[in-house]
This record gives structure tokens, C-alpha cells and sequence, in this order.
């Protein structure tokens, strides 16, 4: 019956361990400005919307020649 309480008390220590692992790792972290995370973003927004024109195009295109082709 001791071999649960001493597993317990490993697994605590080991919890504890990795989160301060983790605490030390966050102090590195070199977080962006928040003008770099607005520019970042409205890349990332123009990137999604020409992607989904590009899409659209080539989708209509291909229903066209579908529709040639098939005849309806």
C-alpha cells in the first residue's frame, strides 16, 4: 500500500518540474509588438482573400469547360 503514495508524490514532483520548465521557457519568448501582430494580421487577411479569388476564378473557369464539354 505504499507504492501509491510514493508514485503520487513522483508524479507531483514531476508536474511541478515541467511547469517550471515551462515558466522558464515563456521568459524567453521574444513576443511581437502590437504593431507587428497588426501588420502580420492584415497579411494574412489580403493572403486568404486573393487566395480566395484565385480559387473562385479557377472554379468558374472550370465550370464553364465542364458545361461545354457535358452540354447543359
Amino acid at each position: 500500500m505504499a507504492q501509491p503514495a510514493v508514485k503520487k508524490t513522483e508524479e507531483k514532483k514531476s508536474v511541478g518540474k515541467y511547469l517550471r520548465g515551462v515558466k522558464s521557457e515563456f521568459k524567453k519568448v521574444v513576443w511581437p509588438t502590437k504593431d507587428q501582430v497588426i501588420k502580420y494580421s492584415i497579411v494574412v487577411i489580403v493572403t486568404s482573400i486573393i487566395t480566395a479569388l484565385i480559387l473562385s476564378a479557377y472554379d468558374e473557369v472550370v465550370y464553364f469547360l465542364m458545361k461545354l464539354i457535358v452540354g447543359k
